[in-house]
């Protein structure tokens, strides 16, 4: 198996634990989608992957639709996507993805976290290259065979094809997300759900005490509402 089905098993569970945080995070993806393409998913293929994502996490439909109506009114605030970067102790990479409709709020909290947890806040680009960002999808996994679905999907970007418990997980660059996303629906497959990962190239094995530390601060950023993933080097 490749890094990302590694990255995967370390991260499983731990992920949109909290179903409330998971439909703040979606109400969210919602509001950003429609800004950018429209209210109708037919037409706007971002909305058509928050949607799927929606169901995957049992977000009910009337919270999806009311969502939807609230995100087309002029006066409801957009969010804007921003990433920020640093380091934890003991030299873990840490990376922060945010959607904030108050910058200045969020930089505040950001950085007050980092210096709270003896980490270290950092400029842009100084860790945002020790990760791959890629794209995923999860499919069903009945009558469907990974190996030939990856010989399949390689035209497209597909770089890791695999099957665990909950599916078939199939793995992309960033910027193959909208190729596979089409060539998935022309093929009739269902898409149980689909997003944006950054795998680190490199992981740094901590002592349990080390990671303790790190872990701490990890926590503290992931409850910030502003906050959308939080991703690290450290070895899990």
């Amino acid at each position: 198996m490749g890094r990302a089905f590694e990255f995967r098993k370390g991260r499983k569970m731990k992920r949109w634990s909290a179903m409330a945080k998971a439909f703040t995070r979606i109400g969210k993806d919602i509001v950003m989608a429609v800004k950018e393409g429209g209210p109708n998913p037919d037409a706007n293929s971002r909305l058509r992957a928050v949607i799927q994502n929606s169901k995957a996490v049992n977000m009910p439909k009337e919270n999806v639709e009311r969502a939807i109506k609230k995100a087309t009114d002029k006066d409801t605030a957009n969010y804007k996507e921003v990433l920020f970067e640093g380091y934890a102790p003991h030299g873990i990479a840490i990376l922060v993805e945010t959607a904030t409709d108050n910058n200045n709020r969020t930089v505040a909290n950001v950085r007050s976290y980092f210096n709270k947890c003896n980490g270290t806040m950092g400029t842009q680009g100084s860790v945002e290259f020790m990760f791959d960002h890629s794209c995923n999808f999860r499919i069903p996994a009945s009558g469907i065979d990974p190996e030939e679905l990856e010989l399949e999907l390689i035209d497209f970007g597909a770089e890791e094809v695999f099957e665990d418990e909950d599916g078939i997980l199939i793995y992309a660059p960033f910027g193959s997300f909208g190729t596979i996303q089409k060539e998935l629906e022309n093929r009739k497959i269902e898409i149980l759900s689909s997003g944006f990962e950054r795998i680190p190239q490199i992981t740094k094995k901590l002592t349990e005490a080390e990671m303790a530390d790190v872990e701490k601060l990890i926590e503290k950023i992931e409850e910030d509402d502003d906050v959308m993933n939080v991703y690290h080097t450290m070895e899990e």
